[in-house]
């Protein structure tokens, strides 16, 4: 019985040393809670929570205590000391960051943006079905946010060994140069139509006197159907007015004579047709006379596209001094046409994939931006820039095919 009380007392003794325990536990547990531990700095805050935002504009000086957990009102990520409990930083509490601290204008935050699809956009910070972070998308980013696109972070190292090389977008004067091939003139056909059409001239101005109407539609009927024969022949209204004054058909087409000018016949594709105009100066060079050029003026353009080549059939008047040039001869022809000064890329760095046309951005922190964007012109080894791009971005100029198998097999937050 005795020793059943001495146990007694001493479970006894044992709980009520523990509730002393517990309470003088609390109050110095409270004690350490009302004393904040210290100030954090921005990079031991972002370092604390691995935060992998791009450009992330946080800037937080927190006073954490024991316990408490911060979420970051930008990317969402939790900031956590110890444990449970979790405290909310409110948009107030974004202090001047690291560029507001050197003076500069605090940047105004628009929305989030997909990170893989520019178009779906959220008021708040949220997470894509993959799980990746929306972007923030600032004020002065807006007009350039549309046409963002996956990004990925690849070492110097890695990129020296894929052998990637940049260039930036400048404004250039572009030259569109047309190069194509083409004959000396054999045309036998178009003379004949020429001499057939000075004869119906000749035919309407003997009966224009005639009491009888019937004969002088007729003749200008003739008349008619000889000047849209050379229409389509490749003659311009201005090339016919010209004959119809001097009435006299171009022999130089089938036998030009010693020192007279010939015609060559060059044919442009479809997509360059566009680009010649009456008047230009083109540079002729005989497949027979390698080195040496002969200048040449287009004279008419013609109005049928030969379905069977996709070409257009381009007239041009070469002067012949010392009889080189003979009919049939095979020739080549360039055709300079200058553009003007237009924002440029250069034609590398394009990759096309039959839908859109993207590059790669070169940005800060060895990161590369995918960027859509609408072309205009090709200029030899340049693409005129319609959207999309501006002045004195870095674009990837070699290995951006493995850029893309890079951008395709990391996420864009995703470091090398």
């Amino acid at each position: 019985m005795k020793t059943y009380k001495n146990w007694l007392l001493i479970i006894v003794a044992i709980i009520f040393g523990g509730v002393i325990f517990v309470f003088s536990g609390c109050g110095r547990q409270e004690t350490n809670m009302q004393t904040p531990s210290k100030e954090k700095t921005l990079e031991e805050v972002c370092v604390a929570h691995k935060c992998t935002m791009k450009n992330c504009p946080m800037s937080i000086k927190a006073h954490l205590k024991p316990g408490e957990r911060l979420i970051c009102p930008v990317c969402g990520e939790v900031i956590a000391t110890t444990s449970g409990k979790v405290v909310e930083i409110p948009n107030e509490k974004l202090s001047q960051g690291p560029a507001s601290a050197g003076g500069k204008k605090e940047r105004k935050l628009l929305y989030y943006r997909n990170p893989m699809n520019p178009q779906a956009t959220s008021p708040v910070p949220m997470k894509d079905s993959m799980g990746m972070d929306y972007v923030p998308v600032y004020e002065e980013e807006a007009s350039t946010a549309t046409y963002g696109g996956p990004t990925v972070t690849i070492s110097p190292e890695r990129q020296q060994m894929i052998g990637v090389t940049t260039e930036p977008v400048q404004i250039r004067d572009l030259i569109k140069i047309v190069r194509v091939s083409g004959k000396i003139a054999y045309d036998p056909e178009l003379a004949v139509t020429q001499e057939e059409f000075v004869q119906a001239l000749n035919a309407q101005d003997n009966v224009k006197d005639s009491p009888l109407q019937d004969v002088i539609d007729r003749a200008k009927s003739l008349t008619e159907a000889a000047r849209n024969k050379l229409r389509l022949l490749g003659m311009s209204d201005d090339q016919i007015v010209a004959l119809e004054k001097s009435r006299k058909a171009e022999t130089n087409l089938y036998l030009p004579g010693k020192g007279e000018n010939v015609w060559a016949y060059i044919n442009v594709y479809e997509y360059e047709i566009g680009f010649i105009k009456v008047g230009d100066s083109v540079d002729i060079e005989a497949v027979a006379y390698p080195g040496e050029k002969f200048i040449g003026k287009v004279v008419s353009v013609s109005p049928v596209l030969d379905p069977n080549t996709r070409t257009n059939q381009v007239r041009v008047e070469v002067p012949n001094p010392d009889t080189k040039l003979k009919p049939e001869m095979f020739v080549n022809a360039l055709i300079k046409e200058s553009l003007g000064s237009r924002l440029a890329v250069p034609e590398v760095a394009v990759l096309d994939t039959g839908l859109r046309k993207i590059v790669y951005l070169s940005e800060e922190n060895n990161v590369l931006e995918s960027r859509e964007v609408t072309l205009g012109q090709k200029a030899e080894n340049y693409y005129e820039v319609i959207n999309g791009l501006k002045e004195g971005d870095v674009v990837v100029t070699s290995g951006n095919f493995l850029v893309d198998s890079e951008s395709k097999l990391k996420s864009p937050s995703q470091g090398n």
